[in-house]
């Protein structure tokens, strides 16, 4: 794997990763990850695809992992349509330069994105994945209409930098994210080598600029101009994005298949039994919508 520099769409330094496949490439995965992520926490994931033949390319998103630029970091988290903008032009520079067929692949805000930049702009993948995406926050018993609001007027009351929770709830971290506790320690083996991938929790400036994405990813019409045929992979047990509207999305987009797997968030770093059958499920999907040429 070889680590190299890129440029966002306004010049923020991304640092990126690229996996040429050996021999012959079955074709090519461009993976985003999720908010706070970075990505050593997917070479397990990485090494599965690579395996298979692919070639494997990805940056860590402005604010977080080894993008964290010199500028403020939180509000370079907070900025979704500026990573959509260098996710555009990143995936228009991969399409160009790496073997068909071109597969997306995306997770949590990840996933997200990865919708956005299909629905909004004409980008010739012959797939795409979403695990978790987040399609919706778990606010409940908040409306979507009230949880936006809420997080406006905390801005507004010059909260954005304050973050969700502090010590005592990050306790639960792990339940949330996956019931592996070796991937888990994986992840904190990482940010204690290199404290700086370390972002620490959400702030209301990033669940604004969330809530703000997400309404815009499902207004009407949205979701509808979604050609590539794509999977989805989400979790009931998720408690931090919404499979119900997961399962809405999935009803409207026209080419859209989705899997429901018993595990946590991470499901690419869960134990073995729904991991196992995460990556089982989007091998057969590619097989079928993005065989090898």
């Amino acid at each position: 794997m070889r680590l190299a520099g890129a440029a966002g769409h306004d010049g923020w330094p991304l640092r990126a990763f690229d996996w040429p496949a050996e021999g012959e490439p079955r074709g090519s995965i461009l993976f985003q990850t999720g908010r706070g992520d970075f990505l050593e926490k997917y070479l397990e994931a990485f090494g599965h695809w690579h395996r298979r033949g692919w070639t494997i390319a990805g940056f860590d998103w402005r604010g977080q992992g080894g993008s964290r630029g010199a500028g403020s970091a939180p509000a370079a988290a907070a900025a979704l349509d500026a990573m959509l903008a260098d996710v555009a032009g990143f995936a228009a520079r991969w399409i160009a330069e790496s073997p068909p067929p071109h597969v997306l692949i995306g997770h949590s805000m990840g996933g997200h994105l990865v919708l956005r930049l299909l629905a909004e702009q004409a980008v010739p993948v012959a797939a795409a994945v979403l695990v978790s995406p987040m399609l919706g926050l778990r606010h409940a018993p908040l409306s979507p209409a009230i949880a936006r609001g809420v997080a406006r007027m905390a801005v507004a009351l010059g909260q954005a930098g304050r973050p969700l929770w502090g010590t005592r709830e990050m306790l639960v971290r792990q339940a949330n994210l996956t019931g592996c506790a070796d991937r888990y320690a994986d992840e904190t083996w990482w940010k204690e080598t290199q404290p700086d991938l370390s972002l620490g929790p959400p702030d209301w400036g990033w669940v604004a600029a969330a809530l703000r994405s997400i309404a815009r990813l499902a207004a009407p019409g949205v979701l509808e101009r979604v050609t590539p045929p794509v999977l989805l992979i989400a979790t009931d047990r998720d408690r931090l994005v919404s499979a119900a509207a997961i399962r809405a999305a999935t009803a409207r987009l026209p080419h859209a298949t989705l899997r429901m797997i018993d595990g946590a968030h991470e499901l690419l770093r869960e134990a073995d039994g729904p991991r196992l059958e995460a990556f089982a499920a989007i091998d057969a999907f590619l097989a079928a919508q993005a065989p090898a040429r």
